[in-house]
Parts: structure tokens; sequence; C-alpha cells
């Protein structure tokens, strides 16, 4: 066993907390999950329609709920038990996906009924997101909570390196067997979700008002250091996100099929994974905000790269690199949020950062698609990533406390 002061003491320490390794199962599986139905249903609804358009739709749809709730799902967040609420959308997530191996088994010709269950996969993520990022400063003390941070990222992480390849994988022989893979291991992380011990939360008490549910948004808007970080990740990702648009570089750009998806898929979670463990045992202890804006500016930069290649050893290797400078601004952002937020509105502060975090990918991959069906795939992936680099510039200047944070607790 490791010295209680050495670095693999350190870089552990979020692990010592029992309630936070069940926890940190649980995402992993449900996030594992998650990949697989993303590529499965990716990959069938583009069989079916061949229109990069549907591609953007699937981001679109499970979006809206999370916009269009934003103002239940974090006060339901701070009001109730976070882990029983994680743990029952976790259950409804594993619902949907029975729903579509059962439409799969069918044999649909269309999207649509498919569109109809992601709105309902949209509605149960929009209330696990605030519920289990706003759980995770229960689980720990505040001192292991930047170790925390990172490990939750590795959980993420890890499960969109292995995730995706399975999908691929399972996909590739047989849809259904990607469907019911996915499911059971969504039931499985809810069991573990509902063991873990009730932890201490800081209830709102206060009467449901339009005051109280606007709570998070007020927070934000004061506190120009979190309103910064919230934002930075909604337009940076906005424009350079093209996740939407990997079934069509494996399909027609590439030439890789259905493995090579997966592949596409798991590289940014290869580069991202290497970073989170590298930063459990190494944190950033200084120049903190201009790290951040750096790395934004490098995911624009490698998103360009991908855009461009027509190599498949050189887009993977793009989308690594991409995914490694995007774990670095993650890391400081999520840590700079949750602990510069107070738990009793946590929760719905977390709401409002999961829906720009959706906007950033959903809604992203909708520009994408959109653009891409209008101009072409990779003048929308480059356009993407260009505006991704600008706006780290832009946002550095017009938040300069955010640029001056050296250290992830606070200080300047």
């Amino acid at each position: 066993m490791a010295p209680e002061n050495s670095p693999a003491s350190s870089r552990y320490a979020a692990f010592a907390h029992g309630a936070f390794l069940r926890f940190w199962v649980a995402r992993f599986l449900t996030t594992f999950s998650t990949q697989i139905v993303s590529v499965a249903v990716g990959w069938q609804i583009y069989d079916l329609t061949r229109d990069p358009f549907d591609l953007g739709l699937v981001g679109i749809i499970q979006f809206l709920p999370s916009l269009l709730l934003v103002l239940v799902t974090g006060a339901v967040a701070d009001r109730f038990g976070r882990r029983l609420i994680m743990a029952g959308s976790t259950v409804l997530e594993g619902l949907c996906t029975l729903a579509l191996l059962a439409l799969t088994l069918q044999g649909i010709s269309g999207p649509g009924g498919m569109f109809m269950v992601l709105g309902v996969f949209g509605i149960a993520r929009a209330f696990f997101a605030p519920a289990a990022a706003s759980l995770v400063a229960n689980l720990v003390p505040a001192e292991d909570f930047a170790n925390a941070v990172a490990w939750n990222s590795s959980a993420w992480q890890t499960a969109t390196i292995v995730g995706p390849v399975a999908g691929g994988l399972l996909y590739g022989l047989s849809p259904e067997l990607a469907y019911a893979i996915a499911a059971i291991f969504m039931f499985a992380a809810a069991t573990l979700a509902f063991s873990i011990p009730k932890p201490v939360q800081r209830i709102e008490s206060e009467k449901p008002s339009l005051e109280t549910l606007f709570a998070g948004f007020r927070y934000i808007w004061g506190e120009k250091v979190v309103l910064g970080a919230i934002s930075l990740d909604l337009f940076a990702v906005l424009l350079s996100g093209a996740v939407a648009l990997l079934p069509v570089y494996a399909r027609d750009i590439l030439e890789l099929g259905p493995w090579g998806l997966g592949l596409l898929r798991a590289a940014p979670g290869i580069g991202a994974i290497g970073v989170a463990v590298w930063l459990a045992g190494h944190p950033i202890r200084d120049h903190a905000g201009l790290v951040m804006f750096f790395f934004v500016a490098m995911f624009g930069v490698f998103t360009v790269v991908f855009g461009v290649s027509t190599i498949p050893w050189l887009s993977i290797a793009a989308l690594a690199i991409l995914g490694a400078t995007d774990m670095i601004s993650v890391y400081v952002r999520e840590t700079l949020i949750q602990l510069w937020t107070p738990d009793r509105v946590r929760g719905r502060v977390n709401a409002v950062n999961m829906v720009f975090v959706g906007a950033s990918n959903e809604l992203g991959e909708f520009r994408a698609g959109t653009m891409a069906a209008l101009i072409g795939t990779v003048p929308a992936v480059v356009f993407g990533g260009v505006g991704a680099v600008a706006v780290a510039g832009i946002w550095a200047i017009a938040f300069p406390q955010l640029r001056k944070i050296r250290h992830l607790d606070g200080r300047v």
C-alpha cells in the first residue's frame, strides 16, 4: 500500500471513498452503453437514408429536452436525492434502448420511430446530467475534488474508447446484439447507482418559485468566471464539433466501414484518457486560465487537420490529439465550475451547464450536419475548426477574470 502522501496515494485519492468508486463504475457503464447506442443509431439511420442531415437530427432531438426542461432538471437535482435521480434516469435510458431493439427486430424502414425513442432518451439524459455532475461534489471532500474530476472524466473517456469500438463490432455482427448489450450494461449501472450510500447534500428548502427556478441562471450571470467557462465550451464545440459526420468520413471519405467508424469515434477518447490519467497525478497548479484557452485553440486546429485529411492514420491521429487538447480544457472548466458554485444551487447551475454542453455537442452535430448538406462535409468541418480558434481568442479578451485564473481552487 502506498504511503499516505506518496504520488500514488495522491493519484488515487478519490477512490479512497467507496461511494465515489461505485459512482465511477456506474458512470463508466452508462457512458459505455450510450456510446454503443450512438454508434448503432448513427450507422443504422445513415444506412436507411444516406442523408447527413438525418445524422444532425439525431443530435438535436437528444438536445432539445435538456433545453426545454432546464429549469426543471436543475431544480429537481437540488431538491431531491441526486443518486436516485441518476439511477432512475439510467433505468429510463435502458428502457429506451430496449425500445430501439424492439424496433430493429420489427424491421424498420424509416427513422421516424427511432427519432421518437431518442426524444425520450434525451429526456432521461436531461435529468441524469445535472444530478450526476452535482453528485460528485457530495461524494468526496473538497481537497480530493480536482482528483475526482480527473477520474470522473477518465470514466467518460475510457468508455468513449471501448464503447465505439464495441458498438462498431457489435453492429457489424448484429444491430440487435448491440442494443441488447447496451441495455444490459445500463441496468447494471442503475443498480450500482441505487447502491451508493445516501450522501450529505444541502437540499433546497425554499418554496418553488420563478426566483428559485432561475437561481442557476442568476448565479452564472453574476459570476463571470463560471459564465466565461460555460459559454466558452458552448461556442467552441458548437462550431468545431464534427462527431455527427464521422459516419460520412468512415463510409465515403476514408472508406473504413463500421469498424473504422468505431475507431474514429474512439480516437478522441484515446488521447483524452491518457491526459486524464496524467492529470490525476499531475494537476494543473498555475496559469490554469491561460492553459485552458490555449488548448481550446489547439482543439480547433486539430479539427481542421482532421477535416482536410484523406489518410486514415492521419485522421485517427488528429482526432486523438484533438481529444487530448479537449480533455485539458474540460478538466480546467469543470473543476472551476464545481468549486466556484455553492452546493445549494449546484444542481441548477449544472443543469444550465449541461444545456451548454448539450448545445455544444448535440446542437453542434446539427450544425455540422446542416452545413455538410449545404456546402459539403469537408468545408463544414474546416469552418468549425477555424471558428473554435477564433472563439478561444475572443473569449480570452472578453473574460479577463477567467484568463487570469492561476489555481483551480479559484485563487487568482
